[in-house]
């Protein structure tokens, strides 16, 4: 009998990993699923059809079910109160997946706490765009216990991840370090990206000559990045794919580990400076790629590019 899964958090990239674990996960019972906002429970329930998902009222509910749990959502502080919740429950035995990026001392913090619970504990960050979680190509960073590691796998490399780095029995923070460092590539990219057009505008040699420079060397994410700068999807989209609060979340956890490790992080200031400023301009709904519109009015041109 396959183990019971339940699922927290179905923001952008928890719709996406939650439905491939259902199409791909070789369950044998519905995939338990909570969110605070209960409406993308429905939505998602009612997208995968009858008998494939269960809705919980509350996280105490899952966890009384389910052998295996798997967190994913937005900042430290949420991910906390998460797991606390889940422990108030008898969890001895059970799993914890931890596919939120957080800071590494938090995610010490948590695993000690699962641990002293008698629970097992994975730190199991994912990188990649929404679409790469509903397209099951991600990337699982999985930390911990080699045995905690291998009940987490089959659910990551062929479910929802196309390949996954596998850190059995290393210590918990270094799945969350290396996601940090990775999304300051990610920052450094939008970052360039935004400049580089912003450059190829006023200097006259025109946005698409750079756009398709940028698809013939840089396929991939630099392509799609552009492309979302320069048909205005980072201000028209009704709600962002990687908000500018997570974006600086990320960013201020980046600088925070290099200021302990003795480094500065000068692209990632820049990339926060101009995460600052689009905060500043559109709020909440700003997107990572709305860096293009600060970088756009900082050289006096309009924030949207129509």
């Amino acid at each position: 009998m396959a183990p019971r899964l339940f699922w927290i958090g179905l923001g952008n990239m928890g719709r996406g990993m939650s439905t491939n674990i259902v199409e791909k996960g070789n369950l044998d019972q519905p995939l338990l699923i909570y969110n605070r906002t209960k409406q993308r429970c429905i939505d998602l329930s009612e997208k995968l059809g009858a008998g494939k998902t269960e809705i919980v009222d509350s996280i105490a509910d899952g966890v009384s079910k389910a052998d295996i749990i798997f967190n994913i959502l937005s900042n430290d502080a949420v991910v906390e109160a998460s797991i606390a919740e889940i422990l108030k429950n008898d969890a001895k035995g059970k799993l914890i997946v931890e596919c939120s990026t957080i800071h590494p001392d938090t995610t010490e913090k948590i695993a000690k706490q699962v641990e002293d619970a008698g629970a097992q504990f994975v730190a199991a960050p994912v990188f990649g765009a929404p679409a790469m979680a509903d397209a099951g190509q991600l990337v699982g960073v999985l930390a911990g216990p080699r045995a905690s590691v291998d009940r987490a796998r089959p659910y990551f490399k062929g479910v929802t991840s196309k390949a996954e780095i596998n850190m059995s029995d290393e210590p918990y923070r270094k799945a969350l370090t290396l996601k940090l460092v990775g999304n300051t590539f990610i920052l450094n990219m939008v970052e360039q990206i935004a400049e580089g057009h912003v450059l190829a505008e006023k200097s006259g040699l025109g946005t698409e000559y750079l756009h398709q420079w940028i698809e013939g060397m840089f396929p991939g994410p630099y392509a799609a990045y552009s492309t979302r700068m320069l048909t205005g999807d980072y201000y028209k989209r009704d709600y962002p794919l990687f908000t500018v609060d997570l974006a600086r979340k990320d960013a201020g956890h980046a600088m925070s580990l290099a200021k302990e490790a003795g480094v500065r992080l000068r692209n990632v200031e820049t990339g926060d400076a101009h995460l600052a400023e689009l905060k500043a301009h559109v709020g909440e709904k700003g997107d990572i790629a709305g860096i293009y519109g600060a970088v756009r009015m900082e050289n006096g041109l309009p924030y949207e590019n129509e």
